[in-house]
């Protein structure tokens, strides 16, 4: 892979793209996964009523995982089929991730304060607005979870995990596209920049590297790979039901010898390594199976996949905002009904000005790109042209 990159040869040459039922599958998984943080949220943020938790409402940290290493397989891939350099990558990610939460984050500030103004809530409730010299520009460089950091912005809790991920893609984009010494000096110096909780979760995204590597060199026969993913669900469904999670964030705890560096965000890393394996099989497997009925269903999956992001981040302002604003009934379910249509009247408006016009982003950075003095993108070592 490395030798593609340095060789003259276009990688989009060299790495095959995947099948078409395939990326409706993983498509699907990526919309279950933002359907499940969804719903895993009624609870918590007092939506519906208390006790009632099925083992399916509960889901929302497992699909995080799916998350990560479904980013680490899609990244591994685009390096190889699109992302000819280094600056073709940073364009990449930064337009994807910043169309979407650089909208979301300044509209999660101006909510809080028009909450504070309008009496809603009381003053200092959401202190980062004292602040936001210091809290906007952390939360723009996804620094909210380094090393003892803990730093959600404002009505936007799931806004954690990028703090995580787009730190990997840095990483990743470090080690992928620079060589010798520099590699070395550049992984070793964001490494430790980042802390030990970005540490504990970074295998589980590379599972999702090692994934994409692995089902490019193996083939499973259909009926093995029908009982694997078969196994992982199922597995996946018992280690649910057996409440192995608490027993494995409770050995964490245990065992982390850091008493002063807190887990925080990162406490559930154990049972995250046991998850991604589940998942990473899951995927492996589902590469060698037909999931033909998909394609009858192609558009609107697609459709519904391309405002996953979006989905993951504004729901979570858009229930904060609607329990404080409006006299919710959890008992209703004509009120939960209705918070469900707002969430994803929301989504597809949101969606329609980030998610669906990354082009705007992009231009923006191809624009600033083009005006860092870093020489040319040859060999994949620099990016600029």
């Amino acid at each position: 892979m490395m030798a593609a990159v340095h060789s003259g040869i276009p990688m989009a040459l060299t790495a095959p793209s995947l099948p078409r039922t395939f990326s409706l599958y993983l498509d699907g998984c990526r919309f279950l996964a933002a359907m499940l943080v969804v719903l895993s949220h009624f609870g918590p943020y007092g939506a519906i009523m208390p006790g009632f938790k099925p083992w399916w409402l509960t889901l929302g940290r497992e699909s995080v995982v799916v998350f990560f290493v479904l980013s680490g397989f899609v990244i591994a891939y685009t390096t190889e089929r699109k992302n000819t350099g280094l600056r073709d990558y940073c364009i990449a990610r930064c337009t994807r991730i910043y169309s979407v939460a650089l909208p979301l984050l300044l509209l999660a500030f101006a909510a809080a304060l028009l909450l504070t103004w309008g009496g809603f809530v009381t003053p200092g409730t959401y202190y980062q607005l004292g602040k936001p010299w210091l809290y906007l520009p952390l939360h723009l460089l996804f620094m909210g979870e380094l090393w003892t950091i803990s730093e959600p912005p404002p009505l936007l809790a799931p806004y954690w995990s990028l703090g995580y991920e787009v730190w990997y893609y840095v990483l990743f984009g470090a080690a992928f596209y620079l060589r010798g010494a520099r590699r070395i000096v550049a992984v070793g110096s964001l490494l430790l920049f980042v802390g030990p909780k970005l540490w504990l979760l970074l295998p589980v995204w590379l599972a999702g590297v090692g994934a994409y590597h692995w089902q490019k060199k193996h083939t499973i026969a259909r009926q093995l790979a029908l009982a694997g993913w078969a196994l992982s669900l199922a597995l996946l469904t018992l280690y649910k039901a057996s409440d192995t999670e608490a027993t494995l964030r409770a050995l964490a705890h245990a065992y982390w010898p850091f008493a002063a560096l807190e887990l925080k965000s990162a406490d559930r890393f154990l049972a995250d390594y046991l998850v991604c394996m589940l998942v990473a099989l899951n995927f492996v497997c589902a590469k060698h199976l037909d999931f033909r009925a998909l394609l009858r269903v192609e558009r609107p999956l697609r459709w519904l996949a391309s405002y996953t992001f979006t989905l993951y981040l504004v729901h979570a302002l858009v229930m904060r905002v609607w329990l404080v604003v409006y006299p919710h009934r959890r008992s209703d379910p004509v009120d939960v009904l209705s918070l469900v249509v707002v969430i994803f009247s929301a989504t597809w408006l949101a969606g329609e000005i980030t998610e669906h016009r990354k082009w705007w982003f992009e231009a923006m950075f191809v624009w600033l790109a083009a005006r860092l003095p870093f020489g040319d993108r040859r060999g994949g070592a620099k990016f600029m042209r």
